[in-house]
């Protein structure tokens, strides 16, 4: 009996071993350019945790999947509708719409305006805004602490995201989130841009979030507010961007709506 136990331990040792790196190799190996993410399957360190729990958590998050809001813009009232799971987006203008329905970006011009922007580095930008802080909770993420941003004589934590390789059209995005220490709402915002250069951002870019609102159980943002930036620090206000009709829906919208509309120009 002695000899069989020995025998015993030998073989589940190995097969603990075999398993973990069995394990660490599948971790290592994978592409996310080639990988449908789930967003529900991630695992998060302790205090971007936090922070969604005082948002108002990730398990009601998730019972969403549409969310729907309003921008007043200078040219006119800018509708966006955005599919919470698939991230299928509408984007309605006064002289264009923008659509991606999972494939491909779309522009519709509804008259002769010329649209100026970029659709397809435009068609979910406001959304992300917008969706913080769950929107950090895809797969794919890299959670990092960092220093805290020392802002009108006080302090507030950090956290950097970043991503896998082949994660989203700019992987090589960075974003730092900085919340309250005390409550541990999100406050601030750092970003970089790398959609036009391809290379990793140097410059980061601020918005303050303080004004927020409860939409069916979660704390969303009702103003954005951008800062300029110097060092790699805000600065100086810059300006506010409003967020109006919010709806957000425990039901799916028609697909339909993301089709791309006949005349559509698809953006390649």
């Amino acid at each position: 009996m002695k000899y069989k136990s020995l025998f015993l331990l030998m073989m589940l040792t190995v097969f603990a071993s075999c398993k973990n790196t069995k394990d660490e190799e599948v971790v290592k190996s994978i592409d996310y350019s080639e990988t449908e993410l789930n967003i529900t399957t991630s695992v998060y360190p302790e205090h971007i945790t936090k922070v969604f729990e005082a948002h108002g958590g990730l398990e009601t998050w998730r019972k969403m999947q549409t969310l729907k809001f309003t921008m007043a813009k200078e040219s006119g009232n800018e509708v966006t509708t955005t599919d919470l799971y698939n991230r299928n987006s509408h984007i309605d203008m006064p002289n264009h719409t923008i659509g991606y329905d999972g494939t491909e970006v779309w522009l519709h011009k509804k008259d002769t305006t010329t649209y100026k922007g970029n659709p397809k580095f435009y068609y979910n930008l406001m959304f992300y805004f917008y969706a913080m802080p769950f929107i950090l909770a895809d797969d794919g993420i890299i959670y990092e602490d960092v220093q805290a941003l020392e802002f009108e004589g006080k302090s507030y934590p950090g956290i950097k995201i970043s991503y896998e390789s082949g994660v989203g059209e700019s992987p090589d995005d960075e974003y730092i989130l900085y919340y309250d220490a005390n409550t541990h709402q999100m406050v601030w915002l750092g970003y970089t841009v790398t959609y036009f250069t391809k290379e990793k951002g140097k410059e980061f870019h601020f918005i303050n979030y303080s004004d927020w609102q409860t939409i069916n159980g979660l704390l969303l943002p009702k103003t954005l507010t951008w800062y300029n930036y110097e060092n790699n620090l805000p600065t100086t206000k810059r300006n506010d961007l409003e967020f109006t009709n919010i709806e957000l829906l425990k039901t799916k919208v028609d697909s339909e709506l993301f089709s791309k509309i006949d005349g559509a120009e698809v953006i390649e």
